[in-house]
């Protein structure tokens, strides 16, 4: 009875076989974590996306690098965990909300809190689904029982636990402090949520008058407006044109308001005038400063960016029309110097988009110093965390010492609504800066706090701010885990084992979860963070919704495939941390780098195909492991192994990128073009049967494993081909990302083997390149003519010639001594002429070595002695130098060393090629038309020299360099250097046809 034999369809399909394997993954719930599994625990959580996301080319490329960490340490037999969830991204869906009822001409205010929250949550159940499904396209190995979102339950209730802890350990503050004012979203952001982008801005000087009528100073600013709100100038002390007004006032334009001038070192009394006007309640910088002088802090900005009461004329005005309004009445005063054109950098709100305003504002803190210095603790003594790429540890830690008060108030509603109730009672029923409160789990315990505190007939109203979304982001590796709660997930799966992400989130992100785990953990949330690069276009340049650059991984996915997306950008990684460009043209929407990926899934996929044709029907596992004995068995082995060790080991450092550069090589190059082509004799009927059992467990054996090796890569098209190759049930199958990743077995590698076999593999490559250069038909076999000094060379060719012979099409292979071969191809008389010289110098050695021998023939003894010695040594002398020809034309060498010898007879109407020392002819005389090849040469010959004749002259042309585009200048130059070095490829093939 036959053997049914399972096999591929013709064409793979990625788009059917992506779509089942994620579905089937998900349904049999593959990836569930299970904390009684033992092992060692493996556990990344997912740097939550936006809710208000879909999926764009960052979150593609950082999936994949973490998909492939996570599932090489499942199949490496860990414990593993990636824990998926959401951000409910408090700024981006608040103004998204606004807008749209902005849209309906209604405002927040008028709809009411509960009404805006159940609209927020009902987009968020509409919406949430977008970027989680797109993330499932990429097939990404998450644990979706365990799936998180920021305010569930369960985060929320760790939100609340650590507001409280912070606070009662006085940890968290209530006070006024300058914050970044987003005026567009009426809302403090923290400073890494601001943008600094350059602008052509003006810097506008004014004279300030001095009080006592004695002259003036001359201040600068880019903000003119703030100057309502000055309550100092500042000069540098050791500035002597100014140092001698320290102590006096000015009167401030427009407002009259008296002033002082102060002394202080901050004051930079090279940058403008040297006069700085201070601002304290509108400027950091100015505030810091106030402080240090007890000056007033006078706010002039309402929170929609108008200004208040105290800007006198100007109230109600937007701050930019009252920067044009404030400058023409200053010029007309009399008070204005000059206006200058002058690039600087302006801060911007990065939801709201527009420049923020640093305001004056009562807010909620955390004291930051505690957490920053402990977590330095950690960082200093114990190298934890660790970063990779490890430059930037320093940037973490330079950020550490650097921190200040952290804002974590904002004037939203979507969000953790911050836990604390004011006594509206104490202040008639409003909340004030001075209005006391309690802080408090529930409302509940804040009723019973409040009584205890201000009686029965307290009134209370909760704070109407909600917290900064990155208080609670800042919990998220231990709050996803169940924390407060002691549960069995935190015991097992933390501290986490790896962060991964982008550098520009170190300050967003990283800093705040190492800081909140330093404090409520005792231990850093995770063992190392992997800091992975941008992914740039076409033109290398970051993308952004500004530019209008950014490029849809759906639509690649769409085109080419998941696996194939997922490959390229992992695969153009070039080193941990480094930024990678993808090939993109916009008009075709194609990439060409996508597209490789995709040929080479195709190219494994037919590979795939072959093998399982010539398996008679059996598994890998029927037909056992093999026991090579030939020598391009032993060899594929060697290099599958040297590639399990090479990848183990990139991976297990990050370098993600060599793994994969290093897995493509192997299986395209060794695999499927050089194993499968030496081995396919061997598969026929009436090949040796012993023979033909080996080649089919070694292809059964090398393929299983190129799969393992590379399902963490692609997993799609490497999970339908294992189940193909193992005949896995349909009805129960067990499934690739499941099984043991390969291990390496060091006894079966043999460096010296692989070294041999690559000069074989050069040699039938070179042997492929020449026949295809003489336009030698595939179906004609050739002879060659192998020639190289090397007595080990040699041997491995002489080894290897049956491989040679097959893959290259040669009928006759000869494999000579390259000098061996150069002097039996000199003239004829040349040979006499060193036959006769080699006599005469054997006659001159008998004639000395008689007459030396005459001369001590007497003397006793010694005589006798150097008779034997003279015969000997002549005897030596013979046998190594005159027995064999070699040697004989190696003797003659020595003494008449030639310059050049003749070049064989076979060279001529021969075409050559070069491996290393090894020297390749094939004579073309009956194999192919000379002259027809001859002509078609020197045409192409001609059109490449008017090629250079006609760019040789473009760049001559003064016109044209002067002119022309620097990169069509350097076009053209790189064509010409192309057209030229065509040119004397061609000369030389020519040379060989003479």
């Amino acid at each position: 009875m036959t053997a049914t034999i399972p096999n591929l369809p013709s064409l793979y399909d990625p788009f059917s076989t992506e779509a089942k394997w994620q579905k089937f993954w998900e349904d049999n719930q593959v990836y569930k974590a299970d904390p009684n599994q033992g092992g060692e625990p493996y556990c990344i959580v997912i740097p939550p996306p936006n809710v208000t996301g879909s999926l764009h080319m960052g979150h593609a490329f950082e999936s994949a690098l973490i998909d492939t960490l996570v599932r090489y340490h499942r199949m490496q037999g860990r414990n593993t965990l990636w824990l998926p969830g959401t951000d409910h991204a408090s700024i981006a869906v608040h103004s998204m909300l606004e807008k749209q009822l902005k849209k309906e001409g209604k405002t927040r205010y008028e709809l009411g809190r509960e009404k805006f929250l159940e609209r927020a949550w009902q987009w968020k159940a509409e919406s949430e689904g977008t970027i989680l499904n797109q993330l499932r396209r990429l097939g990404v190995s998450v644990d979706w029982s365990r799936e998180r979102f920021t305010l569930d339950e369960g985060l929320s209730k760790a939100v609340v636990e650590a507001f409280t802890r912070l606070y009662e350990e006085g940890l968290i503050y209530r006070g006024e402090y300058l914050v970044n004012w987003c005026p567009a979203s009426q809302s403090a952001v923290s400073d890494v949520e601001v943008e600094n982008q350059e602008v052509n801005g003006n810097l506008w000087h004014f004279r300030y008058p001095l009080t006592d009528g004695s002259g003036y100073v001359e201040v600068a600013t880019t903000r003119p407006e703030t100057m309502l709100g000055d309550t100092a100038v500042a000069v540098n002390p050791n500035d002597d044109r100014y140092k001698h007004l320290i102590g006096k006032t000015l009167t401030l334009p427009i407002l009259q308001r008296e002033i002082p001038i102060i002394g202080d070192e901050y004051v930079d009394p090279t940058f403008g005038t040297g006069c700085v006007k201070i601002t304290p309640a509108h400027d950091p910088n100015d505030f810091e400063m106030g402080k240090r002088h007890n000056l007033p802090l006078i706010n002039i900005m309402n929170k929609d960016g108008t200004l208040n009461a105290n800007a006198g004329e100007f109230q109600g005005q937007d701050r930019f029309v009252a920067r044009k309004n404030v400058v023409s009445r200053l010029e007309a005063d009399g008070f204005l110097v000059k206006i200058e054109d002058y690039k600087h950098t302006v801060p911007y709100s990065d939801r709201g988009k527009v420049p923020i305003e640093p305001l004056l504002s009562t807010q909620w803190f955390v004291k930051i110093r505690p957490l920053a210095d402990n977590t330095l603790k950690f960082l200093d003594q114990q190298t934890s965390p660790e970063f990779v790429p490890q430059r930037w540890t320093k940037v973490y830690r330079d950020w550490l010492v650097k921190l200040k008060d952290w804002c974590i108030s904002r004037q939203l509603w979507w969000g953790h609504q911050i836990p604390a109730w004011y006594a509206i009672s104490e202040t008639d029923g409003q909340i004030t800066d001075t209005t006391p409160f309690v802080v408090a789990k529930s409302e509940t315990e804040a009723w019973e706090k409040a009584k205890s505190q201000f009686g029965e007939n307290v009134k209370l109203e909760q704070d109407p701010d909600v917290l900064d979304t990155w208080f609670s982001s800042g919990l998220w590796p231990f709050s996803t885990l169940g924390w407060p709660e002691q549960t069995q997930d935190l015991a097992t799966y933390y501290p986490t084992t790896t962060l991964v992400t982008g550098f520009d989130i170190i300050f967003f992100w990283v800093a705040r979860m190492t800081m909140m785990a330093g404090h409520f953990t005792q231990q850093m949330p995770f063992q190392t963070v992997y800091i992975h690069g941008l992914v740039l276009d076409e033109k290398g340049q970051k993308m952004s919704k500004t530019k209008g650059n950014g490029i849809d991984p759906l639509l690649l996915i769409d085109k080419y495939g998941t696996d194939a997306l997922r490959y390229t950008l992992i695969r153009e990684v070039a080193g941990a941390g480094q930024d990678i460009r993808l090939e993109y043209d916009r008009k075709k929407d194609e990439s060409a780098s996508v597209e490789a990926s995709r040929n080479f899934a195709n190219k494994l996929w037919n590979a795939a195909r072959f093998v399982m044709m010539n398996l008679d029907g059996q598994t890998p596992q029927q037909l056992g492991n093999p026991v090579a004995t030939e020598l391009s068995d032993r060899w594929i082995i060697s290099r599958y192994h040297q590639v399990i060790k090479q990848t183990t080991n990139y991976i297990d450092n990050y370098g993600l990128g060599e793994a994969a550069k290093g897995l493509y090589e192997f299986i395209w190059g060794d695999f499927c073009d050089q194993y499968i082509e030496l081995v396919k004799s061997r598969l026929q009927a009436d090949a040796d049967p012993v023979s033909r059992r080996v080649a089919q467990q070694t292809l059964g054996y090398i393929l299983e494993g190129i799969l393992k090796l590379l399902h963490p890569l692609m997993p799609h098209i490497t999970e339908e081909i294992w189940q193909t190759l193992t005949q896995q049930p349909a009805d129960s199958p067990q499934t690739l990302p499941l099984q043991i990743y390969p291990q390496v077995d060091a006894n079966l590698i043999d460096p010296a083997l692989e070294e041999q076999f690559e000069l074989l593999i050069a040699t039938i490559r070179t042997i492929r390149n020449l026949r295809a250069e003489a336009d030698i038909k595939p179906g004609v076999k050739v002879t060659a003519n192998l020639q190289t000094e090397s007595d080990k060379e040699r041997e491995i060719l002489t080894a290897g010639q049956d491989y040679i012979k097959d893959l290259a099409k040669v009928e006759t292979l000869t494999i000579t001594d390259k000098q061996e071969n150069q002097t039996v191809a000199a003239k004829k008389p040349q040979r006499g002429l060193k036959t006769i010289g080699l006599i005469i110098v054997a006659i001159v050695f008998g004639r000395v070595g008689l007459a030396a021998g005459n001369a001590i023939d007497d003397t006793p003894i010694v005589g006798t002695f150097f008779e034997l010695v003279g015969f000997g040594y002549t005897a030596w002398f013979v046998s190594q130098n005159l027995l064999t020809a070699q040697a004989r034309q190696k003797l003659w060498r020595q003494f008449f060393p030639q310059k050049e010898l003749e070049q064989p007879q076979e060279a001529e109407n021969a075409i050559a090629g070069v491996i290393g020392t090894i020297q390749v002819l094939i004579p073309l005389s009956g194999v192919v038309d000379i002259e027809a090849v001859r002509a078609k040469l020197e045409k192409s010959l001609s059109k490449a020299e008017a090629e250079v004749q006609s760019l040789s002259t473009r760049l001559n042309n003064p016109s044209f360099v002067d002119r022309a585009r620097a990169d069509v200048v350097q076009g053209a130059r790189d064509a010409l250097a192309e057209a030229q070095k065509q040119a004397e490829i061609l000369r030389e093939r020519l040379k060989g046809l003479s």
